[in-house]
């Protein structure tokens, strides 16, 4: 199962990737709102795949404890914590901009969606961090359930 969280990362930065395709899609080809819609609605399909394999991953198999050095770790910690509240605040905002989509409340959409945007980047690039700093950096610690990792208790 050792792949699993490279699949799960790979599912964020692919939803980021069609994210950044859906803005250019409708800011800058003369609103191709077909198009944007689609792109948008793969990018918010692989974020709720990415979501389901986490949840389930962290449920039956744990979550993997930081296994760099103790000099390193509350600065991975606090990062991580930054990422947690990124990724949280993101996919809310995701989801209410996609809600106001599908609403047809376009201007409301218009207002949250290149915020919800840019903090999906951001989400996915500390992703990215947070992933190679658990299993490129260091060797990946133990695998635990999400408090035991994060607070390494």
């Amino acid at each position: 199962m050792s792949y699993l969280p490279l699949i799960c990362v790979s599912l964020i930065v692919l939803s980021a990737i069609f994210v950044a395709i859906g803005w250019f899609l409708i800011a800058q080809t003369r609103r191709n709102m077909g198009a944007h819609k689609v792109v948008m609605n793969i990018a918010a399909a692989l974020a709720l795949l990415f979501f389901i394999m986490y949840a389930l991953r962290t449920i039956l198999l744990g979550n993997t404890a930081f296994g760099g050095p103790d000099t390193v770790k509350p600065y991975y910690t606090g990062f991580l914590i930054f990422h947690i509240l990124l990724a949280t605040s993101g996919g809310i905002l995701g989801l209410i901009a996609l809600f106001y989509a599908y609403k047809q409340n376009f201007a409301r959409h218009r207002k949250i969606g290149p915020k919800a945007s840019v903090i999906w980047f951001l989400t996915a690039i500390t992703g990215v961090l947070v992933y190679c700093l658990l299993y490129v950096v260091y060797e990946p610690g133990e695998t635990t359930n999400v408090f035991r990792a994060i607070w390494n208790h």
